[in-house]
């Protein structure tokens, strides 16, 4: 090698054994919800409306995979590493038992086939690095996620993101206020409301019993800044809220085309 030339750099996959075995199908769906340039975005997108199959083999194994990892303390967790590809597609949510992993440092979440997060992994209060990277169909994530105050470092696919900054991706449209009389929000449709149900609030942890208000807003988690779904129970809540990041929409607010966005940096 001349004197002019450069030695190569080679980068280690640090992703490497966080990936599932291979046959038998598909482990995931394709997803064209996000990251297109302004001129082949949707104008409009909506929540994937995905309702988890409780008695398929894939939920089964990942339950017992929890229950396992918060008998022993284990502080890494990667369950797709353990599921069979068409186990891991049968996946599209964490089961609310996540809530037992305290003792969880590092999950990790490649490549899966989920599309939203339930707001239990604010429970994972030891929780310092999350990556679901390549987990293209999750477009965003709780406001529970902030409760991780000791969550320093993420690797998240943010051109999958609603309201990213290299697309501005438009946000599904939110309801702004629903009284608990107008609908039973313990039986509820993802496609609509990013969730099956929606019982305690996000900010205060109340109960939501009388209304509900639904919000996005963008915030600074680990190292990346992400679209957060905030289920409150009151318009004191939502006031109660933290400034979004700087370069985001400035305010909270409820999605849809006619929310304006800052300028794509793409």
């Amino acid at each position: 090698m001349g004197a002019d030339e450069v030695m190569p750099h080679v980068f280690p996959n640090r992703f490497a054994d966080a990936v599932g075995p291979d046959g038998g199908g598909p482990d995931r769906d394709r997803c064209l919800c996000t990251g297109y340039p302004d001129e082949t975005q949707p104008a409009t997108v909506s929540f994937h409306g995905d309702r988890q199959d409780t008695s398929a083999a894939g939920w089964r194994h990942l339950l017992a995979l929890i229950d396992e990892a918060a008998a022993d303390g284990r502080t890494v967790f990667k369950p797709f590493v353990e599921l069979s590809a068409p186990e891991r597609r049968q996946i599209v949510t964490l089961p609310t038992a996540i809530a037992k992993l305290t003792a969880v440092k590092h999950l990790v979440l490649y490549g899966t086939n989920l599309v939203r997060i339930p707001p239990e992994i604010g429970a994972m209060t030891s929780l310092e690095m999350f990556e679901p990277y390549t987990s293209h169909r999750l477009h965003w994530y709780p406001y529970e996620l902030t409760r991780c105050a000791k969550l320093a470092h993420s690797t998240v696919s943010t051109r999958a993101l609603y309201g990213n900054f290299k697309y501005r991706s438009p946000f599904p449209a939110l309801r702004p206020l629903t009284g608990a009389g107008d609908v039973d929000l313990a039986v509820l449709d993802p496609g609509v409301w990013g969730a099956d149900a929606v019982r305690i609030c996000s900010v205060c942890d109340g109960p939501v019993d009388r209304e509900l208000r639904q919000v996005w807003i963008s915030r600074w988690v680990g190292t990346d800044v992400l679209p957060l779904l905030v289920n409150a129970c009151s318009a004191r809540c939502v006031a109660a809220l933290p400034e979004p990041h700087s370069g985001y929409v400035s305010t909270p607010h409820t999605g849809g085309p006619d929310v304006v966005q800052p300028a794509a940096e793409w």
